[in-house]
């Protein structure tokens, strides 16, 4: 899960968390235009501190800036969704089976207290349900106890969360959903049960079938 706020930000640090959370949103749309003289009275610092914050936001590839201070939200790539498919293929299936071998009496009350009101996502979601889908998979990540694989997925949840939202503009029926919700339940009672092998397995179809999976398609079909 992210981090909490500091007690103290500087203005960039503030104008970096704000835009970013507008940007992984959607309230600030792939490819949209950045204007920087009214984004920073809307949120009520000066453009010196919001500029700092886009160059943090470039090197993370959520924003381009050309050379004379133009800004723009980076568009969504079908490369990109390709590439964060295939890591999390990788990795994922290696947070859940040792997940299944560390887990600790806590780790299986947290998971348990995570999955609760947990369905798969609909279109448009709002933060709470994103909230909720993110929390579980956190859960299962921290079960792991492997505090570096940890850091790597939190950072992949994040770059996914825009490609989550194009998948979802075409809504998916109620069986996808479903099996969704199938593989949750199996993903939570095979941790528990400690059978790290199935775990994996389970987690592997879960992100073959993934809303990022199904956006690498759609964006490699965009013209």
């Amino acid at each position: 899960m992210p981090e909490p706020a500091p007690l103290f930000q500087t203005k960039a640090e503030f104008a970096y968390d704000e835009v970013r959370r507008r940007v992984l949103s959607g309230e600030l749309a792939p490819g949209s235009v950045i204007n920087q003289g009214p984004l920073a009275r809307e949120i009520g610092i000066s453009t010196t501190p919001l500029r700092e914050a886009l160059k943090r936001l470039k090197a993370e590839g959520l924003v381009e800036l050309g050379a004379h201070r133009d800004a723009r939200v980076a568009e969504l790539r079908a490369e990109e969704a390709r590439d964060l498919v295939e890591v999390r293929r990788a990795l994922d299936p290696v947070a859940v089976d040792l997940a299944a071998r560390r887990r600790t009496a806590d780790d299986v009350r947290e998971m348990r207290e995570a999955a609760e009101g947990l369905r798969a996502l609909t279109a448009d979601p709002g933060p709470d349900e994103l909230a909720v889908h993110r929390r579980f998979h956190a859960a299962l990540y921290r079960a792991s106890h492997n505090a570096l694989l940890v850091e790597a997925l939190d950072g992949l949840w994040d770059k996914t969360d825009r490609y989550r939202r194009h998948a979802l503009e075409v809504e998916r029926d109620e069986e996808a959903r479903a099996r969704k919700d199938r593989e949750h339940a199996a993903l939570l009672e095979l941790v528990i049960a400690g059978d790290g092998e199935a775990a994996a397995a389970v987690m592997r179809e879960h992100v073959d079938t993934s809303l990022t999976a199904h956006a690498a398609w759609r964006l490699s079909k965009r013209p």
